[in-house]
């Protein structure tokens, strides 16, 4: 296993994670004056272990530091990788918030309009950059949201066993292909299983998945998926029917063209009747 060097900012030093690798207590205990290290320093965040008790041995402890490296984010995990330190079972930070890209998305911008043959300098462009980096933020804010946090307990119990539609639902993404705008509208309908969402509900998870570089395909059954995760019910339909600029100011160029996509999940898969009764009355 490899060496872990303590990083933390403020106890900077060369004693090594003995616990994880191997080495016995008499040639790792640490004095009185020694950095805290892994064992408890609070300097870089995270929530130190526990004062090791007499009757707890360093296996128990070993075994308590491995379960939280499983937990805890490390140099390794996705969108850390250029992490400047990284010690990872003692630090527990968070990805920089959206936000706090926003100077270096508004850079990639201000190349881009460089390498399109303008001055972003001037007096029309100069903010643009900044204004395309919000822009681009707000467009794709889903990835900021889950299932739960748009729930907020809206989900009822009711012994209530026929359809439930919510038709005709606004919806705005980006194409992951050509990052070009693709709109239209959703329709979802639902079997209850003694389990309803509040009805706003249901349009807040469309504008999840719709507020990220979507596929129209995926972003059909993500709702659908959403839908059966929040509560359970006997059958889902979800009907998304978009316009995609990506065949309309570029390639075929059909200014009229609509796409639909369809998922049908659990009885509206399985019973054509309940299928047909839902696709009528989404028309």
């Amino acid at each position: 296993m490899r060496n872990f060097t303590s990083s933390c900012l403020h106890h900077k030093s060369s004693n090594t994670m003995s616990l994880i690798n191997g080495m016995s207590p008499a040639e790792s205990s640490p004095s009185p004056q020694a950095p805290a290290g892994v064992l408890g320093c609070k300097c870089v965040g995270g929530n130190p272990l526990p004062p090791l008790h007499h009757q707890e041995t360093y296996e128990d402890r070993k075994a308590q530091l491995l379960h939280l490296a499983r937990e805890r984010r490390s140099s390794s995990s996705t969108g850390h990788e250029k992490c400047p330190f990284h010690f990872d079972l003692e630090l527990d930070h968070k990805p920089p918030t959206r936000e706090d890209i926003i100077p270096e998305l508004a850079n990639s911008y201000r190349s881009l309009l460089k390498g399109l043959g303008e001055n972003p300098e001037r007096e029309g462009l100069l903010k643009t950059p900044v204004r395309a980096a919000k822009a681009m933020l707000y467009f794709t804010k889903g990835y900021d949201q889950t299932i739960d946090d748009v729930m907020n307990d809206a989900v009822f119990n009711e012994d209530h066993d026929d359809l439930v539609i919510v038709k005709d639902i606004e919806m705005f993404s980006i194409c992951e292909h050509h990052l070009v705008p693709f709109w239209g509208k959703v329709s979802v309908g639902y079997l209850p299983n003694k389990k309803i969402l509040g009805l706003s509900k249901v349009a807040r998870i469309v504008e999840i998945f719709s507020r990220r570089l979507q596929v129209q395909e995926r972003l059909t059954k993500q709702i659908a998926l959403a839908v059966v995760e929040a509560i359970q019910p006997t059958g889902v339909g979800v009907v998304v029917e978009g316009i995609h600029m990506c065949m309309v100011m570029r390639g075929v160029q059909k200014i009229n063209s609509k796409t639909t996509t369809s998922t049908m999940l659990g009885v509206f898969r399985d019973d054509p009747k309940t299928r047909e009764e839902f696709l009528s009355l989404v028309k």
